[in-house]
């Protein structure tokens, strides 16, 4: 078992420190991703990709003739590491990996456990099930932003198993795009939940492809429909923060939306309407968790890691003389010391899918 040592108390004295999994940084603001961590992050969704059960496929039958096809035929490009979001942020992990860290141990199995699934075959019949009735709000919305941040991942790269895999993907990319441009304009009410269709995570992830992809016409729908739903927020019930099963902090990921879709000036008064002092001070509470073995309480672990890169990204927004800032930054740090030891800490109802969250937080930079 590969175990991490992490005491917190310690990190002021030590300098810079290094353990199998991280550097911890000079000034304790953060972590830094070694090889060997990369190494180790990487075999966990390198060995659920083709894993196919358990599998929680979510699917909504219309004949019997559908109700019994087995998940990797439903989903044979993202089929693996329990449900299909998981499988795609997992090519996500794996990817981001390849490309920060060229000497991964498992370089060759990755590459080769990618090629088999992102195949033009696949990948059509991916886009034919948001085809069939009763489909196309599935995964909605965040299967479908972690498939634009796989996209995301692998436009620019330039290496020759990218280029392939973008070329492959490119077509249910072009999918999600237009199954959310269509959705967003009958979008009245914003997702306010702790868990997968969080409104504002799902837009913060399509936007962040449309910069990317300098895809104005997507850009423009998201802004609008953020500005719609969120701008007139004021005084986020952050103290009912977190639900028993929450992943993602409702109010963390609605500021980090409004961060990036409003100018700087316009962004900071924003927030002082939103989130108080005494909100920060609240959400920086480490989450309690208390069996990891549990499917929904073990997305808690997660809370602290998606927690940490939206405090990072606010803090990095704030004015040096903004009080909630140092508290931010300090907290986000915390959260994600807690986590990490939990991410290899061999239940799959957690590995499965926490280490592309705890790679998320640690290469966000």
């Amino acid at each position: 078992m590969f175990i991490l040592f992490f005491n917190f108390s310690l990190l002021a004295q030590t300098g810079e420190e290094q353990t199998g999994l991280y550097f911890i940084k000079k000034d304790s603001s953060g972590f830094k991703l070694t090889l060997a961590g990369a190494n180790h992050l990487a075999s966990l969704p390198l060995k659920c990709i083709t894993k196919e059960f358990p599998n929680k496929t979510s699917h909504t039958s219309n004949s019997k003739d559908d109700h019994i096809l087995l998940p990797a035929a439903l989903h044979p490009a993202f089929y693996g590491c329990f449900d299909w979001h998981s499988s795609v942020h997992g090519h996500w992990m794996l990817i981001r990996l390849l490309k920060q860290f060229p000497d991964l141990a498992d370089g060759e199995k990755i590459r080769t456990a990618i090629r088999q699934n992102l195949t033009e075959a696949n990948i059509q019949q991916e886009i034919r099930y948001f085809d069939q009735p009763n489909s196309a709000s599935w995964e909605r919305t965040y299967g479908w932003a972690w498939l634009l941040k796989l996209d995301e991942e692998l436009s620019g790269w330039e290496d020759d198993d990218g280029k392939e895999w973008k070329e492959m993907l490119s077509p249910l990319t072009e999918k999600i795009v237009h199954l959310w441009m269509t959705f967003l304009p009958k979008q009245t009410y914003a997702n306010r939940t702790g868990v997968h269709p969080n409104t504002a995570f799902g837009l913060s992830l399509a936007y962040d492809y449309a910069e990317h992809s300098k895809n104005d016409i997507f850009k423009q729908a998201i802004i609008k429909a953020s500005n719609d739903l969120f701008l007139k927020d004021k005084n986020a019930p952050a103290v009912w923060e977190p639900n028993g099963s929450d992943f993602l902090s409702p109010s963390l990921q609605e500021a980090c939306l409004m961060q990036r879709i409003l100018s700087p000036a316009a962004f900071v008064p924003w927030l002082n309407g939103f989130l108080s002092l005494s909100d920060i001070k609240h959400l920086a509470i480490l989450p309690v968790v208390s069996d990891r073995k549990d499917l929904q309480i073990v997305h808690l672990d997660g809370l602290s890691l998606s927690r940490s890169w939206s405090m990072k990204k606010l803090a990095d927004a704030l004015p040096a003389n903004d009080a909630r800032k140092k508290i931010l930054l300090r907290s986000a740090v915390q959260h994600l010391a807690a986590a990490l030891p939990q991410v290899v800490s061999g239940e799959y109802s957690g590995e499965h899918w926490l280490a592309s969250f705890a790679v998320y937080a640690l290469l966000q930079e």
